[in-house]
């Protein structure tokens, strides 16, 4: 008698396709982590670099006010443009701009001349006269900052509630003759450099103050 042995063909049961299928999800679901985790870091990276370029393209400080400029006296040989008073306060979006001397570079330049840097550093004031201020800047080429409102007497950062006035002595030698333009460049640690372009008008006296706009 022949006796037939039929092959049968086992299949996995239910214990054994559930850890397979837990492996696979365990896998994916690392991948997955790894993928979104790089993800998160590239985005503020990108934030990062996008928020830099902006606080690098566009400047820190805002002129908040009209410019003035004090003559020199009339015993000199031509009357020029020896004191200039630059209104400042902390542009838009800004918290506070540190204006120590090792922070600030202030570079003055017209047809005649070429200042690197002529910044001095920075006091606080309560002094409501600008030609005060321009008195007691001294030793020209020279350019020195006051900080009102500040919330410290010794403050060497100016802040959005307060102003500052720069105050740039030129003297005799660099002095700025009618019918010229004279370039200013401030530059703080932080942000753009701020440009201004001012020229001067004619028909200057003597010891007299001059609105520059």
């Amino acid at each position: 008698m022949n006796i037939l042995f039929k092959k049968r063909n086992r299949g996995m049961v239910g214990i054994e396709a559930a850890i397979v299928l837990i492996a696979f999800v365990v896998i994916a679901a690392s991948f997955a982590y790894v993928v979104i985790n790089m993800g998160f870091f590239a985005t503020q990276e990108t934030k990062t670099t996008i928020n830099s370029g902006i606080q690098e393209a566009t400047s820190s400080l805002e002129i908040d006010g009209f410019i003035s400029g004090l003559t020199n006296s009339s015993t000199t040989s031509s009357v020029a443009i020896t004191y200039l008073a630059i209104p400042l306060k902390v542009a838009v979006g800004e918290n506070e701009v540190d204006l120590s001397n090792s922070t600030v570079v202030v570079a003055v330049q017209d047809g005649n001349f070429s200042l690197a840097d002529v910044y001095g550093g920075v006091y606080t004031s309560t002094d409501p006269s600008v030609t005060d201020l321009m008195a007691n800047v001294t030793g020209a080429p020279n350019a020195t900052c006051f900080i009102y409102n500040s919330m410290s007497s010794d403050a060497t950062a100016l802040q959005a509630n307060a102003k500052a006035y720069l105050i740039i002595n030129l003297g005799n030698s660099y002095g700025l003759m009618p019918y010229t333009t004279v370039s200013i460049e401030i530059r703080p640690s932080v942000g753009a450099a701020l440009l201004i372009e001012r020229d001067i008008p004619g028909g200057l006296e003597p010891e007299s103050l001059v609105d520059l706009g």
